[in-house]
């Protein structure tokens, strides 16, 4: 994980008064949310961007972020540590800059057009409190990774299988019924909960599955989040794209996804935050 020189938070503007450094930038140039990382591999992240460089700034429990968006636009190319802007409006990306993943709606009537799809892959349940599940394929070795990258609370390994055409072969049969795809906003509504137990091991017994997984992501909530886009507050953790932050006596989950292309300026946001009733 990319360090940067300068500590992203809490950072006090130059004895001069010209600048403030933040995200390790000085910001007499935007800076910007340029991409994130889920924390699979340690705490979560965000990728921020400015004269040409890219710092990878960690988001530990417990890290005071104190930052206002400004205006979103495309997020341009990050390559390594460099970063080609653009000023397209279309954020997060524009269509110059979007990558479509040929697979994204494979059922398996295809020609393995990638290398990867030659390679062994592993067909999944992943399950979202308190009983929403989904199935899913990805390469073999990726399978742990993949599930944290979703945010899965449970889950169960399937079958493996040669190559990732018939996976998703498999994948398409068995999403008639239990679907393959779960949008973020089901998944923030019910961070506070868990899954059903007793509707997940009903559904496994129809699989006689290889392994099972018990996701822990660290924190624990009383009431549901609530949902909203910004970066002030107390880091509480991160559960797939959905990053936690403490404001004013209430938990917000913002999607990571819904930060790249923002400028960013030092400063709290001054938006009208919708409170949880655990705020008064």
């Amino acid at each position: 994980m990319r360090e940067s020189p300068d500590s992203v938070f809490g950072r006090s503007p130059f004895a001069d008064g010209s600048a403030t450094t933040i995200f390790g930038h000085r910001q007499a140039a935007a800076v910007q949310v340029v991409g994130y990382e889920t924390g699979v591999d340690g705490p979560a992240a965000l990728l921020v961007a400015g004269d040409g460089t890219v710092s990878t700034e960690t988001l530990e429990p417990g890290t005071a972020l104190a930052y206002s968006l400004d205006e979103r636009h495309c997020a341009g190319v990050v390559d390594d540590d460099s970063h080609t802007p653009c000023a397209r409006d279309d954020a997060p990306y524009c269509d110059e800059h979007t990558y479509r993943w040929p697979c994204a709606r494979c059922t398996g009537e295809c020609s393995l057009p990638l290398d990867s799809c030659r390679e062994e892959h592993a067909v999944y349940l992943a399950a979202f409190a308190p009983e929403t599940f989904k199935v899913g394929v990805t390469r073999s070795w990726r399978l742990d990774r993949r599930l944290r990258e979703q945010g899965a609370d449970r889950a169960a390994h399937l079958r493996t299988v040669t190559d990732g055409r018939v996976a998703r072969q498999i994948e398409a049969e068995i999403a008639t019924d239990i679907g393959d795809r779960v949008p973020i906003t089901t998944k923030v509504r019910s961070l506070h909960e868990s899954v059903d137990g007793d509707a997940w091991h009903s559904l496994l017994a129809e699989f006689d599955p290889i392994e099972t997984y018990d996701f822990d992501y660290g924190f624990a909530l009383e009431d549901r989040p609530m949902a909203e886009t910004l970066a002030s507050g107390t880091v509480r953790g991160a559960q797939g794209r959905a990053l936690l932050l403490d404001n004013a006596g209430s938990t917000y989950a913002v999607d990571m996804r819904d930060l790249v292309g923002y400028d960013v300026e030092s400063g709290e946001s001054d938006r009208n935050l919708q409170s949880s009733l655990g705020a008064f």
